[in-house]
């Protein structure tokens, strides 16, 4: 049997799909959002994160009524291919592979510069360079082995990043604290925080990619992308909410949920904030080794990238192909240390992702004869918000998108020849 006939088995279920949305909303930004928020904003920041989470919202159902319909690999590869053919598919998948090897490096790098605080050694850049290197190649290996076995990983580190939250939380609660009543803020300062509201909940549509890995993804991706986008908005909610309470020294720092630990619990509860921040990094990072690759074997799969992508390993059943180049490359942009203009331009992959998902709902069920006037209402609004988001996009951004986007278009053709001539050679 050839290997690309080999199907990766499907084996992760409701909790397991749930993870992998919560890590990808959740990184480095719930421990150094809530001081952002509550210096622009003051005690009305809960307030604005749960008018967030609404706010979002019509995007994320548009994303659950697709993946209803939907139960192979690819997510919104499949969406853009079904509604407008197969380069607008490649290109919702694209520049969310090539980004992600990029934001790989340097989340890595982040999570590792954490650590730093606690072991001075690491301030060494040659040896946190080494070390991160070390951690994405350690986290594609575990990846190589097994979905079940990156599963359990993923819920390990969700543990070790939930924890210290949890316990700040009850600190709040618990601690001798008073909570600040809420003020409303005038409309211009709430205007300057609805960007950084919309980086906090993006990365939910990463769970819509290996569905043919999962056991009934038609039932449960619908039902985490609502559930778990709920669940995200309450605990950043919450999390601001204990921040205010505890009232560290004012700062808008990255640092300053740290101080709020310190506050409440001594310089233990500091430390363990800045452990809980680098573990949160690193189940970020380790939860896109896991759905990015998975793109590109999505790619391969509808003939958009070169079949190499495609192949799964005869015993451990993974795309070991996609899984290896997306970690290696991720390694040597690690070590390149130069992307931080290629950084830029993820959001924007990532916003065309949205776009066309968004415009590919109507179509779809328009094509089909069911266009239900609710879905399509709900599309123009996710569509339109998308829209403005991109447009506060700097120039740097926007030229990097477009090499981004050439480099794929390019790949894609050479994809797209091969698979023709092949067809041509069977054919005769």
């Amino acid at each position: 049997m050839d290997k690309t006939d080999i199907a990766p088995p499907r084996t992760v279920g409701f909790w397991g799909t749930s993870l992998f949305q919560l890590n990808g909303m959740i990184g480095s930004g719930i421990f150094a959002l809530p001081a952002v928020l509550v210096a622009a904003v003051g005690s009305f920041a809960p307030v604005l994160m749960l008018i967030g989470g609404l706010i979002f919202l019509p995007l994320v159902l548009v994303f659950a009524w697709l993946a209803a319909r939907f139960d192979g690999t690819g997510g919104p590869i499949l969406y853009g291919k079904t509604a407008f053919g197969s380069f607008a598919g490649f290109q919702a998948g694209w520049g969310r592979f090539a980004s992600g090897m990029v934001a790989m490096a340097a989340n890595t790098h982040v999570m590792v510069a954490y650590f730093a605080a606690i072991f001075p050694v690491l301030e060494n850049e040659m040896l946190a360079t080494a070390t991160t290197v070390i951690v994405i190649l350690l986290f594609t290996a575990i990846n190589l082995f097994s979905m079940r076995g990156s599963v359990n990983t993923l819920g390990g580190l969700t543990v070790l990043k939930l924890a210290p939250l949890a316990i700040l939380i009850a600190a709040a609660v618990f601690g001798q604290f008073t909570s600040p009543g809420i003020v409303l803020p005038q409309f211009s300062q709430v205007e300057t925080v609805v960007l950084l509201l919309f980086y906090a909940f993006i990365g939910f549509e990463g769970v819509t990619v290996p569905a043919g890995e999962i056991r009934d993804p038609k039932r449960d991706i619908p039902r985490v992308l609502v559930t778990v986008l709920a669940g995200v908005t309450v605990l950043y909610a919450v999390i601001i909410w204990a921040y205010l309470t505890i009232g560290p020294e004012p700062g808008a720092n990255e640092n300053a949920l740290a101080g709020a630990a310190d506050v409440a619990l001594g310089q233990w509860g500091a430390v363990m904030i800045v452990l809980g921040a680098g573990f949160s990094i690193a189940a970020n990072s380790f939860g896109g080794l896991i759905i990015v690759p998975r793109m590109a074997y999505g790619m391969a799969q509808q003939k958009m990238l070169p079949r190499w992508f495609e192949k799964v390993h005869p015993k451990y059943l993974t795309p070991a192909n996609a899984i290896a180049f997306y970690g290696i490359l991720s390694s040597l942009f690690a070590i390149w240390g130069g992307f931080a203009a290629l950084a830029a331009a993820s959001t924007l992959s990532r916003l065309l992702t949205y776009l066309i998902t968004a415009a590919a709902l109507p179509v779809i069920e328009k094509r089909e004869g069911a266009l239900n006037p609710l879905h399509a209402v709900v599309s123009v609004i996710a569509f339109g918000a998308t829209v403005w988001i991109a447009s506060h996009a700097n120039a740097q951004a926007w030229t990097m998108f477009g090499a981004l986007l050439a480099v794929g278009t390019l790949l894609y053709f050479i994809a797209r020849r091969r698979d023709d001539a092949g067809e041509e050679t069977q054919a005769s």
